[in-house]
């Protein structure tokens, strides 16, 4: 026994040196697979309002979203951009929870704040332009529920795929 440690007792007892815990988890332990799975689920659910809302806008109140009426109920290729964009903002979203989840403190009070501030952007915008007040409304309102659906479904993504580890 040196120094009040006696490394033949740990080789015995099968008890790793001390100071070096190989199976003790240093920081956040993260599900990428889950993770990543629940923001292509995000996307397509965020795809999918982009197009129902179109659709309740164009045909329900018959209001010339995104293309002139005579476009039909699916209006012209802006639709496809709307619904591609949704889906491209909600797989941003995840990679930004994914960044958050690895590098700071209470990551989903950040993701929260930043995604609640572009979505908050996305709102305003459209009222900046030279559309009727109808089209305007109609863009802001999609773009809000867009927005929160991709705050809640990828923060429950990233809440379930990962375990917060004492460092």
């Amino acid at each position: 026994m040196t120094g009040g440690y006696d490394e033949q007792w740990d080789k015995t007892r099968q008890l790793p040196p001390q100071g070096d815990h190989p199976t003790a988890p240093r920081g956040p332990v993260i599900n990428a697979g889950r993770l990543w799975a629940g923001g292509v689920a995000t996307a397509i659910v965020a795809a999918l309002i982009g197009l129902v809302g179109l659709l309740v806008v164009r045909a329900l109140l018959q209001i010339p979203y995104l293309a002139p009426m005579r476009s039909g109920a699916l209006g012209d290729s802006r639709t496809a951009l709307l619904c591609v964009s949704a889906a491209v903002a909600a797989l941003a979203a995840t990679g930004l929870a994914h960044l958050l989840l690895l590098s700071t403190p209470r990551p989903m009070a950040y993701f929260g704040w930043i995604a609640g501030l572009l979505t908050a952007v996305a709102v305003v915008l459209p009222i900046l332009n030279d559309d009727p007040i109808a089209v305007s409304l109609a863009t802001c309102v999609t773009h809000l529920v867009i927005g929160l659906a991709i705050i809640s479904l990828v923060t429950g993504a990233a809440m379930s795929a990962s375990s917060r580890a004492a460092v």
